[in-house]
C-alpha cells in the first residue's frame, strides 16, 4: 500500500503494553500506539502514516519518536510460528540463536576436560581451580550489562556488542587450537572464550528481560523456556560429536572447529530490532568524560537502589547459597575416565543423553511448574535432587554391579535423571530473576543477580576443589571418593532452612508487588 505524500489526520490508536512484540499485525484503521507512561500518552501523543511506516509525534514540541518497523504489511510467516509459546520475531530468533551457539559450544567440553587430564596431567583440585578460574567473566556480568546500557558503541547498545562478542569467541578457540601448550595459557583462552559467552549472554538477556518486565510468570516461563530450549538444542547436536571427534581426530581438531561457532553470534546481530541512540533526542549519550561519569553515577545508584530492596536482596542471598554448595564433578570425571575407563565417544553418548534431558527439563518446567510457588519448586527439587546424588556412590563402590546394572548403563541413567531435575529446579532462577528487574537498567541489575548466582556456582565448585584436595582424591586414588561425593550431596540441604527468603504465596501476585514496588 503507497502512503499519501501528506501525514493524513491521526487516526484511532488501540493502545497495548510496549512489552507486547508480539501482536496482530496492524492496518490504517486498526493501529497501534506504543508509550510509556498510559496517564499522558492519550492527550500527547498523535499517529500518522508516513510511507508506510508509523510515526509518533508530540503535538505540544515535547518528545519526538519515530519507529520504521511497523510497516502496514502482515506480519511474517515465521513471526507466526510459536516456539514454547513465544513467537518467532526475528529479535526472538537472534535471543534463540545465541542460546544455541551456547549449547553448541559444548562441542569443546570433553575436548577441554581431556586436554587438561591428558595433556596437561593435572590432578582433579587443579581443573576444579582452572574452570573455577575460567568462570570469572561470569561474576562481573553487571559489568558488561552497565557497558552495553550505558556506553552504545558505533549507536548500537546490542548489535555491536554481539559482533564484538563472537568475534572474541572466535579467537580464544583459535589460540587453543593452535599455541596454547601450558596450564597458563590453557586458563587464559578459556577465560576469553567464557568472556565472549557470558558479554552475549547479558546483552540477550537484557532483550528478554524488556519483554518478560511486567509479564506473567507463565509468560516469564515461556520466554525462558525459549532461551534454554534452544541450548540445549545446541547441547543434543554437538553432544555425541564432542566424543567421536576427539577419539578420531584429537583435543586440537575440535577446537578448531570450535572456533567457527562463536561467529554464528555475530551474525544474527543484524536481526536484532534497534535503531541508533542518536536518532531518538533526549537518549543520546556524550562521550565527553563529564558525560559519561556522570551516566555511570547515576546508573550504579539505580542498580544500588534496585539491589536494596528486600523484594531483590533476600530471594539473591538464597539462590547464592543455593549454589555454593560443594561440587564434586571433577573428581567424578577423573574417576570414570581412569578407574573405569570410559573413552571419549561413551562420554559423547553420556552428554548427549544429559543435553535431551536438560530439553526434558525445560520441557517439564515449561509444562507443569511455571505456575507452582518457588519455594515449593525449591523444597522438592533440591531434596530429591540430593537423594538421587548420593546414587553416585554405587558406581564408585561397584554397587550397581551386584545389581546386575553394568556402569555404563548406571552412568546413563544416573545422569539423564540428575540433569532432568537440576535443569528444572534453575529454571525458576532465571524467572524470578527477569521479572523483578526495573525499567533502564534491564541489562545491568538481571547481570548483577545472574553473577551473584554464578558467583555461588564458582564458589561450591572451590569448596569442591579444597575438599577433594583435604580427602586425598587424586588422578589416581579414589579411596576417598564416596565419602566426597556423601558430604556434598548433604550440603545441598543445608540453605533449605532459608527458603522463607522466596517470595511466598502465588509467584504471579507476587510478581504485580515487586514490579510496582520498583517502578
Amino acid at each position: 500500500m503507497s502512503a499519501p505524500s501528506q501525514p493524513p489526520p491521526p487516526v484511532t490508536a488501540r493502545h497495548r503494553s510496549a512489552g507486547d512484540e508480539h501482536a496482530e499485525a496492524i492496518s490504517p484503521n486498526d493501529t497501534e500506539i506504543l508509550y510509556s507512561d498510559p496517564s499522558d500518552a492519550a492527550s500527547r501523543n498523535t499517529l500518522y502514516a508516513e510511507n508506510g511506516e508509523l510515526s509518533t509525534k508530540d503535538i505540544e514540541g515535547g518528545m519526538y519518536s519515530y519507529s520504521k518497523k511497523a510497516p502496514w504489511k502482515s506480519k511474517t510467516l515465521l513471526s507466526r510460528v510459536r516456539c514454547f509459546g513465544v513467537h518467532l520475531s526475528p529479535d526472538n530468533i537472534a535471543v534463540a540463536i545465541v542460546y544455541f551457539v551456547q549449547g553448541v559450544l559444548g562441542l569443546s567440553r570433553l575436548a577441554v576436560s581431556f586436554y587438561l587430564k591428558d595433556d596437561l596431567h593435572l590432578d582433579p583440585a587443579e581443573t576444579a581451580v582452572i574452570s573455577g578460574f575460567s568462570a570469572l567473566p561470569w561474576l562481573v556480568k553487571p559489568l558488561y550489562g552497565f557497558i552495553s546500557d550505558s556506553f552504545p558503541l558505533f549507536g548500537y547498545r546490542r548489535r555491536s556488542y554481539l559482533i564484538l562478542s563472537g568475534l572474541l569467541g572466535a579467537l580464544s578457540w583459535t589460540l587453543m587450537a593452535t599455541f596454547v601448550d601450558s596450564k597458563y595459557g590453557a586458563a587464559f583462552s578459556i577465560l576469553i572464550g567464557s568472556l565472549s559467552v557470558a558479554f552475549s549472554d547479558v546483552v540477550v538477556d537484557s532483550m528478554v528481560v524488556e519483554r518478560a518486565r511486567g509479564e506473567s510468570q507463565s509468560t516469564s516461563g515461556s520466554l525462558q523456556s525459549l532461551c534454554w530450549g534452544s541450548s540445549a538444542c545446541g547441547g543434543i547436536l554437538s553432544a555425541y560429536f564432542s566424543g567421536s571427534l576427539v577419539d578420531a581426530y584429537g583435543v586440537r581438531f575440535v577446537f578448531g572447529v570450535t572456533a567457527f561457532l562463536p561467529l554464528m553470534t555475530s551474525a544474527v546481530a543484524v536481526l536484532v530490532n534497534e535503531q541508533p541512540v542518536s536518532s531518538a533526542p533526549g537518549h543520546n549519550l556524550s562521550l565527553t568524560s563529564s558525560g559519561f561519569l556522570e551516566s555511570s553515577r547515576q546508573n550504579i545508584l539505580q542498580l544500588w537502589d534496585a539491589v536494596k530492596q528486600p523484594n531483590i536482596l533476600l530471594p539473591t542471598l538464597f539462590i547464592f547459597l543455593w549454589q555454593a554448595t560443594p561440587q564434586s564433578d571433577s573428581a567424578m570425571f577423573f574417576f570414570i575416565t581412569n578407574e573405569l575407563r570410559f573413552t571419549p565417544e561413551f562420554l559423547g553418548r553420556v552428554k548427549l543423553v544429559t543435553s535431551v534431558a536438560s530439553l526434558v527439563g525445560v520441557g517439564l518446567y515449561n509444562g507443569f511448574l511455571k505456575t507452582v510457588p518457588l519455594r515449593k519448586i525449591f523444597l522438592w527439587t533440591t531434596i530429591i535432587g540430593a537423594a538421587l546424588g548420593m546414587t553416585q556412590v554405587f558406581l564408585v563402590t561397584g554397587l550397581n554391579r551386584q545389581f546386575g546394572i553394568s556402569d555404563e548403563w548406571f552412568s546413563i541413567g544416573d545422569s539423564l535423571i540428575i540433569t532432568v531435575l537440576g535443569q528444572a529446579s534453575f529454571m525458576p532462577v532465571l524467572v524470578l530473576a527477569a521479572r523483578i528487574c526495573p525499567p533502564g537498567m534491564e541489562a545491568t541489575l538481571f547481570a548483577t543477580l545472574m553473577s551473584i548466582s554464578n558467583g555461588g556456582g564458582v564458589t561450591g565448585g572451590l569448596l569442591g576443589a579444597g575438599l577433594t584436595q583435604l580427602l586425598g582424591v587424586t588422578r589416581d586414588s579414589f579411596d576417598n571418593l564416596a565419602l566426597l561425593i556423601i558430604l556434598c550431596n548433604l550440603s545441598s540441604l543445608l540453605p533449605l532452612p532459608l527458603l522463607f527468603l522466596l517470595p511466598e504465596g502465588s509467584p504471579d501476585a507476587a510478581n504485580t508487588d515487586e514490579v510496582s514496588k520498583l517502578n
